[in-house]
């Protein structure tokens, strides 16, 4: 048997409830009645009350709410079977891994947002396939494409500025590699998410885009950081905060390249969101441009449909409550 909202199941707390109730309600009606007139002088006056009724209108009223809850539970048992389309578009996310990503002019540093942004984003995909990309000095498929969401978040949540050991920001890399993993399917609609600060330090990301809009690609690019930069905090051999410095000594500034990301996205139809401090735009990129998009068949498959059979424990309800307006606790003689 399922089950289709097992939510309602804390109102099975009124049962008990309804039983206190109704027994502090008779013995006030005793007494209330005793008050009145003593019980003996009221049965020679023609009037009797039936404790046994009573509690049999209780029980009737109990019952019957019992089984409006268990409709409301939407119980289920019986099943056939359903061909079900599984439909949506492909999304890779290329996410910059480079320790430039650990600037913090966004809180705690850039990659633990974007982290908790894409989160975020997985919560409002309908059905849609989604993929993930590291990348600093090399690129490569840490996720393939997927509609198991909960699989997709592990890849997520174990991303850090150490995966991958070269260092620098290939952003074109990155791009062929989602191309790589898109496949050859040409009837899917596929779309590319970039998160990176943009300082682009191998090959040429613009031609990669080219080649990605061949694909049918459409990117989009976020940008993550402040305009005027930020300076990177890591932690020393000693176990101190230091600042990154390069190869001469000098004090590293990671700076937003607006520029080469608005190129990127322009390039393949896609557009350019920035991401200053809590402005971020990837609902606004699936809700804008994705969520318009009708989604393509890419899975058929048998599911179990199971039965919902309400209609009987509603049934029941119904009767229960019908039978205890019909029960007369007193007579009169």
């Amino acid at each position: 048997m399922q089950y289709g909202n097992l939510n309602y199941l804390y109102l099975l707390f009124i049962i008990p409830v309804l039983a206190i109730g109704y027994m502090f309600f008779f013995q006030r009606r005793m007494r209330d009645l005793n008050r009145f007139a003593s019980l003996d002088l009221l049965k020679m006056a023609g009037f009797s009350l039936s404790r046994k009724k009573q509690w049999l209108k209780a029980v009737l009223m109990i019952t019957g709410v019992l089984f409006l809850i268990i409709t409301l539970i939407e119980p289920k048992w019986g099943y056939h079977w359903e061909e079900v389309e599984k439909k949506g578009i492909d999304i890779m996310i290329a996410v910059d891994t480079s320790r430039s990503m650990l600037a913090d002019d966004v809180k705690p540093n850039r990659l633990e947002v974007a982290k908790r942004e894409i989160e975020d984003l997985l919560k409002i995909l309908e059905g849609d396939r989604v993929g993930l990309i590291a990348f600093a000095g090399r690129a490569f498929t840490y996720c393939p494409l997927t509609s198991d969401y909960s699989a997709f978040r592990l890849f997520l949540n174990d991303l850090n500025v150490n995966i991958i050991p070269v260092g620098g920001t290939a952003i074109a890399e990155a791009i062929y590699k989602g191309i790589d993993a898109f496949g050859e399917n040409e009837n899917n609609h596929k779309a590319m998410i970039i998160i990176t600060d943009g300082e682009n330090h191998e090959t040429n990301p613009l031609k990669a885009a080219s080649k990605a809009k061949e694909k049918g690609i459409v990117i989009y690019t976020v940008g993550v950081g402040k305009k005027e930069g930020s300076y990177i905090k890591i932690i020393d051999e000693q176990g101190k905060e230091t600042l990154l410095k390069d190869a001469y000594g000098q004090v590293v500034k990671s700076r937003l390249d607006e520029i080469t990301l608005n190129k990127i996205a322009l390039e393949t139809g896609g557009l350019y969101t920035p991401a200053y401090g809590t402005k971020w735009g990837l609902a606004k990129i699936y809700n804008e441009s994705f969520a318009q998009i009708e989604g393509t068949v890419y899975k058929t498959q048998r599911v179990k449909k199971y039965v919902n059979r309400f209609q009987i424990p509603l049934f029941f309800a119904l009767i229960f409550i019908c039978l205890e307006c019909f029960v007369k606790e007193t007579k009169y003689s």
